[in-house]
């Protein structure tokens, strides 16, 4: 599954050479480390000449202290520039100057499916695979998160988490996020690896890179980990704190309705739910529990509100 430089039209060692190895520690006390944890690793990749990495967000929020692995061996501290809720990318600064070539971002719209691909992590060829676009759809994650098109490949990098998807032209075309399952021919289970797009990135990277934040309104978070059960969506879990905690929605609660209008799916529960307006807007719920209808308000929030800032040392 290693890719071969002969398979491709750019220069593979070149491309991989942009690859970085992401170690983050988190305080005991934030707010994702009950569920995310407090020592996270994972993949980053080099985007700019002064030392920018981009990476997957869930590895350096709230964190402390992040340390680099580059390609040729060396170590360096970095330090989080910012973190975006709606697309999960985050961007880290290198403390240290790089000398390393960085990887130019490409048009993720533009790939087809059954383009050949690789999937880049940390370590050269040896941490790489070899790999295809195999779907591009909706995806929406249990964590209050929806993308309109994200990207999935097979075979999956089993180190997913910031690893990169490069194109047949040598560019940056997603950042890796997570690894699923789907039914592949015959009924048999495929590993996926899901890709969060390039192009959702070019948009808001000057504003990440200048405020550490996108310059729109934050959306309202309710604080809940929902699931689809057989075209149900149900609360699956809550987030302590959050705002669907303290207004009594509980776990086995099925969500029926935002504002009046019912719900089609995950992706359109949330959706309904930016649709009220920005953080801070009340969220009108119908939902059942044990088999009587229940309506119920939840003033959302902002996350980031509820999670530690990046502190320079």
């Amino acid at each position: 599954m290693q890719p071969k430089p002969e398979d491709y039209a750019f220069d593979l060692d070149r491309a991989l050479a942009t690859m970085v190895g992401l170690r983050a520690t988190i305080p005991d006390d934030a707010f994702t480390a009950e569920v995310l944890g407090t020592e996270r690793a994972g993949n980053g990749v080099l985007i700019r000449d002064d030392g920018v990495v981009l990476t997957i967000g869930y590895l350096i929020t709230e964190a402390e202290t992040i340390w680099l692995t580059l390609s040729d061996g060396r170590g360096v501290p970095g330090h989080v520039l910012a973190y975006d809720q709606e697309t999960g990318f985050g961007l880290v600064q290198a403390l240290a100057r790089i000398g390393l070539p960085a990887l130019s971002l490409g048009d993720s719209g533009a790939a087809a499916l059954g383009e050949r691909v690789v999937i880049g992590g940390a370590g050269g060829r040896q941490h790489a695979v070899a790999s295809r676009i195999v779907a591009k759809q909706e995806f929406a994650g249990y964590w209050e998160y929806a993308l309109d098109e994200a990207i999935f490949t097979a075979p999956p990098h089993p180190n997913w988490g910031g690893a990169a998807l490069i194109g047949p032209a040598g560019d940056l075309l997603g950042i890796g996020s997570l690894q699923l399952q789907r039914q592949g021919d015959g009924g048999t289970p495929e590993d996926l690896n899901m890709i969060v797009p390039i192009d959702l990135l070019k948009p808001i990277l000057d504003d990440l890179l200048k405020f550490g934040r996108p310059n729109r309104p934050p959306r309202p978070w309710l604080g809940l980990y929902a699931t689809e059960i057989e075209d149900k969506v149900v609360v699956a879990g809550l987030a302590g704190r959050g705002p669907a905690q303290k207004a009594d929605l509980r776990t086995g609660d099925i969500v029926l309705a935002v504002n009046s209008a019912e719900i089609g799916g995950l992706a359109d529960f949330y959706r309904r739910v930016w649709s009220l307006g920005r953080a801070g807007v009340e969220v009108p719920l119908l939902i059942s529990r044990d088999g009587h209808t229940v309506e119920l308000r939840v003033p959302s929030t902002d996350r980031n509100r509820l999670l530690k800032g990046p502190s320079l040392h």
